[in-house]
């Protein structure tokens, strides 16, 4: 049977800044308030330098192995990233976006079975929050869980409708299950209501060829590219 499929996608969208780190009244939910601010500010190295500091006189700090991992991952330390993490989890940090910050790490590094138990775990812990259905979505399309992945798409989708990426994913999922009406439908309103977005018209054109038998198959490219570092999660 011929694969219905489809297409490169990069996913390149800013998320915005989270506020979900629960109570800071906790020994584990000390930070400082410097280092943060460099954080903040984007000045990654010295944000690192301020929070290596800060873990020396305080390595139980939680959120501060939290913000030393962000602040490494951001300059594209992947294992100090997950580490740092790994700690901060280990120290008895329980938010969502932790874990999506950590999913989207070992996802970058190609770990997709550890990537989907972050990302699940994400989404248990926020699941108010679309970023954390949309890239467990984006794991289960990439391990071939097609019906998981339209499940946590649709979910990411009632929680903020009209995000294109996540539009255009969902149509890929459609496609892959065989529900052609259903992606060309997808694609073609994000067409019309976000005539920039040139994924969905590439799509959209991918498909229209290959039901036209203008292509006698078209080759099943990555579905999901990984996300860049302006996918991250930061939580001050």
């Amino acid at each position: 049977m011929k694969s219905c499929a489809l297409l490169a996608i990069v996913f390149v969208w800013t998320a915005p800044l989270a506020t979900a780190f629960g109570r800071r009244d906790s020994a584990a939910a000390i930070c400082d308030t410097l280092a943060d601010f460099f954080l903040g500010a984007e000045d990654y190295p010295e944000a690192i330098r301020l929070h290596l500091q800060g873990l020396r006189r305080n390595p139980n700090s939680a959120l501060a192995h939290y913000h030393f991992g962000f602040a490494q991952g951001m300059i594209g330390n992947r294992t100090a990233e997950v580490r740092e993490y790994q700690r901060a989890e280990a120290l008895g940090l329980r938010n969502w976006d932790l874990f999506l910050n950590l999913g989207l790490a070992q996802l970058e590094n190609g770990n997709l079975d550890t990537a989907t138990d972050s990302l699940r775990r994400a989404v248990l812990l926020g699941e108010n929050h679309s970023d954390s259905h949309f890239n467990l979505a984006l794991v289960y399309e990439r391990s071939g869980m097609l019906a998981d992945a339209e499940h946590e798409t649709l979910a990411a989708l009632r929680l903020s409708p009209w995000q294109p990426d996540t539009r255009n994913l969902l149509g890929v999922i459609y496609a892959r299950e065989g529900k052609t009406v259903r992606a060309l439908l997808v694609w073609r309103d994000l067409v019309r209501e976000a005539p920039d977005y040139e994924l969905a018209r590439k799509n959209l054109t991918i498909l229209g060829n290959q039901i036209l038998g203008n292509q006698s198959e078209v080759g099943l490219g990555e579905t999901a590219a990984v996300v860049p570092l302006s996918g991250r999660r930061q939580s001050h």
